[in-house]
């Protein structure tokens, strides 16, 4: 059995954040009732409220609250936590939000969450007992690309909090979203359909071992980025991972958060509508071409109706796009406006499924037919 601190996941299976608005807590409710881990996306979360614009942080720590309420009574027993951008301005407002909420973990990337342990150190102040202070401590699981991320991070988490992961989760080149890559390296990983990284993947567990040894204690390794089906889920365990994580599948179903026409933008699809793009982040990213960015790529710059602020190393009057406009656009269903963020095989989507159902096409005869509906 995978353990996410003292909770023990049915299901290797862990949905990854989606933002803006696209895994909320309906959906990470349903992953986590079908035995696998929900992950709601702190990322603007707070967009729909009528507030949004006037106080967007105060607005995006109530959805927190909201959403996770909401995946805590589909799956009152589940393993629920949030995903949180470093890149993101006021992480550590979001950080201490997600702690105070009492969610079972934070997964965080877009950056190396170098602080993530200071920001929950006093959650725990002053416990009655040691066990109940452990029972209540947060999950910390850092995304990871390289080997160098890898080695830093632990070891700065090491020397300076006395801590390790929890977990970790190593996102290879054909996840969605922003990719911990340089564009020239994804070009050639590309054209040589994936396969120099798994040699990474295995420097990075060799990374891991030692902080395993070093703590003594099991560091549970998630490995994600196109994992679409049972072939990719059966190879992603036989080279090292615990769990999977999986983002794309979980897009085109039932209880995913999204608009009915993101949704269908996904099942339309064709495998050359899926491309990089440069997010205003400083990251690439893999979307779908649509109207929108085809003005992006002919050098159209679309400037921000009003900077609200939220990412750190963002200046409206250099970028080419605001992320979070173009996201909203997208997560509101007007998706020739907006930004689609997919993983590589979003174009092999065919049909609206429900999360049980992913599951038994991820894991096969392993999943108890209990579960499906």
């Amino acid at each position: 059995m995978i353990k996410i601190g003292t909770k023990e996941l049915r299901y290797p299976i862990v949905q990854g954040g989606m933002g803006i608005g696209i895994s909320l807590g309906n959906l990470a409710g349903a992953v986590a009732k079908a035995g696998g881990a929900g992950t709601i996306s702190a990322a603007q979360i707070g967009f729909k409220d009528p507030e949004f614009v006037k106080n967007p942080i105060a607005c995006n720590l109530k959805a927190m609250e909201t959403q996770w309420q909401k995946a805590r009574e589909i799956a009152p027993n589940g393993i629920i936590g949030f995903n949180i951008m470093v890149a993101m301005n006021h992480y550590e407002d979001y950080v201490r939000q997600a702690a105070k909420l009492g969610a079972d973990f934070i997964v965080s990337g877009a950056g190396l969450p170098v602080d993530l342990p200071a920001y929950v150190s006093d959650e725990n102040e002053n416990p009655v007992v040691e066990e109940a202070a452990a029972k209540k401590r947060i999950s910390l699981i850092p995304i990871f690309s390289s080997q160098k991320a890898a080695k830093v991070l632990l070891k700065y988490w090491s020397n300076k909090y006395g801590r390790t992961a929890d977990a970790v989760v190593i996102e290879g080149p054909k996840a969605g979203g922003h990719l911990g890559f340089q564009e020239n390296r994804l070009e050639s990983m590309a054209k040589e359909d994936y396969k120099s990284y798994e040699a990474e993947i295995g420097k990075i567990l060799e990374t891991i071992r030692e902080y395993e040894e070093h703590f003594r204690r099991k560091i549970p390794v998630i490995l994600g980025g196109g994992i679409s089906g049972k072939q990719e889920a059966d190879h992603a365990f036989s080279i090292g991972a615990d769990a999977i994580q999986v983002a794309t599948r979980f897009v085109t179903t039932v209880e995913c958060d999204a608009d009915p026409a993101y949704k269908d933008a996904y099942l339309h699809a064709e495998k050359s509508d899926i491309v990089f793009t440069k997010s205003p982040v400083g990251m690439p990213g893999r979307a779908i071409r649509n109207s929108f960015l085809k003005q992006i790529e002919a050098g159209v710059k679309i400037l921000p109706k009003k900077c609200l602020g939220c990412l750190k190393k963002c200046n409206p009057k250099e970028i080419p796009y605001c992320i979070t406009e173009a996201l909203i656009h997208a997560a509101k269903g007007e998706v020739e406006e907006g930004l689609l963020f997919c993983g590589a095989d979003a174009w092999r989507a065919e049909k609206i499924q429900t999360v049980p159902e992913v599951f038994r096409d991820l894991l096969g005869e392993a999943i108890e037919d209990r579960i499906l509906p």
